[in-house]
């Protein structure tokens, strides 16, 4: 069965930043959020083993699963590496999240986060390639592909090696485009010759293209002065070829209605917009800033609960706004609700090892501490 791209939403509703409240996914919340989504005629979500704590899937039966007739919606998730010793936890896993989300079969399934060494090693040594023809042989998975943070060569080796794959999920916004660790244009251009279809993750840079400097904003507003900011970063993604579907981690309301009005009456940038975008990345990269996503796989596992995505998020503040105060009180409401200092790190590298962004997340929280403890 091939994927028929006309029959994909250009957004995917990512299930990775669902709103929470009291430490927990709103699942109210996160029914009128998909509501809203399916009114608009969307209908492709996407979570993974590990989103939330393994919650997210649970949190997509109830707010999708048990409401909404199997027909209706495409569900993605994702096998984790790190979660597999042997190959008998292929199956449980999946098995799992099959009960997890009330399904009996997944739209899409990708082998989640493939990078050199690492991850990719560990589904190829577990065989997982052919675990996956196998489930859709099954009928339990409907297409099979993987998302990607590894470098160009690795994924032009991995595509030779797995022509069965059907469709591949890249992190590609115009920050990144030449970021010399993503390389999201190089991994874009491979894809595109081959004709693969690609799932779009981290448009907005984790929403740091969703706010910017007000000279940056005052720049997007001169032309578009009704259009959001994040806006622009969908359009960008959106306005290229062999894009299938565009997810936005939303995790509010007003996220969802502004993102299904970018994308309900759709229009590529031109070639002005192009050459703006581009004008506004120049400017932004001069300011020296930590390219950290907030996709929070860190977080987990740091032995002294360091909120690391959020100590980030102060430290680029700082820089990008040269605002003190409030970062500061930020990072000391971190602390009051219990999490640990920057300085408290003891440099195990749990952190490190599990970045997509593969940011050397040790000495950052050191210079942070510096900035934010002092």
């Amino acid at each position: 069965m091939s994927i028929q791209l006309d029959t994909m939403p250009k957004l995917g509703f990512g299930l990775m930043r669902l709103p929470e409240k009291e430490g927990k996914i709103d699942i109210e919340h996160v029914c009128h959020m998909v509501d809203a989504y399916m009114r608009a005629g969307m209908n492709y979500f996407d979570t993974a083993y590990v989103y939330h704590g393994g919650n997210s899937e649970k949190a997509i039966k109830e707010a999708l699963v048990k409401r909404y007739p199997r027909d209706r919606f495409m569900l993605a998730t994702k096998l984790p590496a790190w979660c597999m010793k042997n190959e008998d936890d292929r199956d449980r896993i999946f098995n799992e999240q099959l009960e997890r989300c009330g399904v009996d079969y997944f739209d899409f399934y990708l082998l989640h986060s493939i990078e050199d060494g690492g991850n990719g090693e560990t589904y190829e040594r577990l065989n997982c390639y052919n675990w996956g023809l196998q489930k859709k042989a099954e009928g339990k998975i409907r297409h099979f592909g993987f998302s990607f943070h590894g470098s160009p060569a690795y994924l032009t080796q991995i595509l030779n090696a797995h022509p069965e794959i059907e469709f591949v999920q890249i992190q590609l916004n115009y920050a990144d485009w030449k970021n010399p660790v993503v390389r999201s244009g190089e991994l874009y251009e491979i894809l595109h010759s081959r004709n693969i279809p690609m799932i779009i993750m981290e448009p907005v840079k984790g929403g740091t293209l969703a706010k910017l400097t007000p000279e940056l904003e005052a720049m997007y507003k001169a032309v578009r002065p009704d259009a959001s900011i994040a806006s622009w970063a969908l359009r960008f993604v959106g306005s290229l070829p062999g894009v299938m579907t565009i997810l936005s981690g939303m995790s509010t309301e007003e996220q969802m209605r502004d993102n299904i009005g970018t994308f309900a009456h759709f229009e590529p940038l031109t070639e002005d917009e192009k050459a703006l975008v581009e004008k506004v990345k120049t400017i932004m990269l001069n300011v020296p800033q930590i390219g950290c996503t907030s996709c929070r796989y860190c977080t987990p596992g740091c032995p002294m609960n360091i909120a690391i995505p959020d100590v980030f998020r102060a430290v680029n503040t700082m820089n990008l706004y040269g605002d003190v105060f409030r970062p500061k009180a930020f990072y000391g409401g971190l602390i009051g609700q219990g999490h640990g200092r920057a300085s408290a790190c003891i440099a195990c590298g749990q952190c490190e090892g599990v970045c997509p962004q593969h940011l050397p997340i040790i000495e950052l929280l050191r210079e942070a501490s510096a900035k934010l403890d002092a």
